[in-house]
């Protein structure tokens, strides 16, 4: 028990997490001493944590196929998931799979089969009618955001996969909403429901923000340079609302990222990279970003555009004001505009013609090598050390992918940057440097 406990602490020490909060702790017990568990929790509340632990724990080390299966409605928050694990330290190989990437990229990750696989509903039947992999050692099963997936369209597949898995001893839902109804084809019985949903984020601060514009792009702007340059989210309920907004932003050279449906997946993938590199400090997005996406730290979310329903706007106000953090919503309102009645705040007066700073320092650079070439992060900061002469200051986040890295760099220096390392050799291969 003793051991458990230290190994329990080693992971939240490299998680920087001090102390499990009352859910975690009652989700960890469940979890533990039952077979199904429904936890129900808001977003931004360490759901990924409370099932990582005690699931991870779990794992035989002498087993040589998958054991722990997680399903998630989005391809981000399959990446967030795989990166959280890593971070963990915890000696199990995580894998996640997901639409939107070559299928031969997936084989060669499952070559060396991993403990762990994290997936979209659709990718992971994909994998299993191709028999990519073996389903007998497969024990646990945990589907985050299980509502999320079934709104979206995964029922079939996951009722396909959920038939598919002959070993299942152990399933976890989890959920940051109560309104969906858990499918027969789950095959829970006797679960224990965990529900944290009447938690109040204590540290969130709503403000309504008055707009005498319709379209309210001008308010936005002067709302922006009054918070100043710190990270946040501004959301639109549609993704023409997000170029139309981010149009204004750039004519008013406001660095920013747009996140929605219909972009191509390597675009969300970097717009969310460089937000949390600090090459930008703000995201436009529709309702996708307001569940799953672990983006920490944020001041800030706007409302843009009014949510139409409670359920959204609780989502959205779940990305600030994460665990024990502070946090301010802001509701952009036309004062002509209906304000619904679940938004219940005060008001308050945006200062007219304050000039903040709003453009970083940093710039992101792309780096043709990753895991897969034996290259670390220590290996790519050495280069930069060496042979563009940088300190350890102007040496920013560091994100290494299975065949490339990323890494943030003044903007000031970024095209000597590249000029001095494109085309040269890192642990035996030449990797090409671009800005991205």
């Amino acid at each position: 028990m003793g051991n458990y406990i230290k190994a329990q602490q080693d992971i939240l020490d490299k998680l920087k997490i001090e102390a499990l909060n009352p859910m975690q702790e009652e989700a960890l017990l469940s979890i533990t001493s039952t077979a199904n568990t429904v936890l129900l929790s808001p977003t931004g509340t360490g759901k990924t944590v409370a099932f990582l632990l005690p699931t991870i724990a779990d794992l035989n080390k002498n087993c040589k196929n998958i054991q722990l299966l997680i399903l998630v409605p989005s391809r981000e928050l399959a990446i967030q998931i795989e990166q959280v694990i890593r971070t963990m330290g915890s000696g199990f190989k995580a894998n996640a799979v997901y639409g939107g990437r070559p299928f031969s990229k997936d084989k060669l990750d499952l070559a060396h089969t991993p403990a762990i696989l994290v997936g979209t509903p659709g990718r992971v039947a994909d994998h299993l009618r191709r028999e990519t992999f073996s389903v007998e050692d497969i024990e646990t099963l945990v589907l985050d955001e299980f509502d999320k997936s079934l709104e979206v369209g995964f029922e079939k597949e996951m009722k396909e996969i959920i038939s598919s898995l002959p070993a299942i001893k152990k399933r976890i839902l989890t959920s940051a909403t109560q309104d969906m109804e858990i499918p027969r084809f789950v095959g829970l019985k006797n679960e224990l429901v965990i529900d944290y949903l009447d938690t109040k984020i204590s540290n969130l601060e709503i403000k309504k923000v008055k707009s005498p514009d319709k379209n309210k792009l001008q308010t936005l702007v002067d709302l922006l340079h009054d918070i100043g340059n710190k990270p946040g989210i501004i959301f639109c309920n549609f993704k023409n609302t997000i170029q139309y907004v981010s149009d204004f932003l750039n004519e008013n050279n406001i660095a920013h990222g747009c996140f929605q449906g219909g972009m191509e997946q390597i675009d969300r993938e970097r717009a969310l990279l460089k937000f949390r590199n600090g090459t930008h400090q703000i995201i436009i997005a529709t309702d996708l970003a307001a569940r799953g996406l672990d983006i920490p730290e944020l001041n800030y979310i706007i409302h843009y555009q009014l949510p139409l329903k409670a359920e959204e706007f609780t989502h959205r106000n779940g990305r600030t004001a994460r665990m024990n953090a502070e946090g301010t919503a802001y509701v952009l309102h036309w004062e002509k505009e209906t304000l619904p009645d679940f938004i219940e705040t005060d008001d308050i007066v945006v200062p007219k013609g304050k000039v903040t700073e709003l453009a970083t320092k940093w710039c992101t650079l792309f780096i043709s090598g990753g895991r897969k070439d034996k290259i670390s992060k220590g290996d790519i900061a050495g280069l930069l050390f060496k042979q563009c002469d940088l300190d350890k200051s102007e040496i920013g986040v560091i994100e290494l992918k299975q065949d490339c890295a990323f890494v943030a760099v003044p903007k000031s220096k970024a095209s000597f940057i590249v000029d001095t390392i494109n085309n040269v050799r890192l642990k035996k291969k030449k990797v090409r440097v671009t800005m991205v």
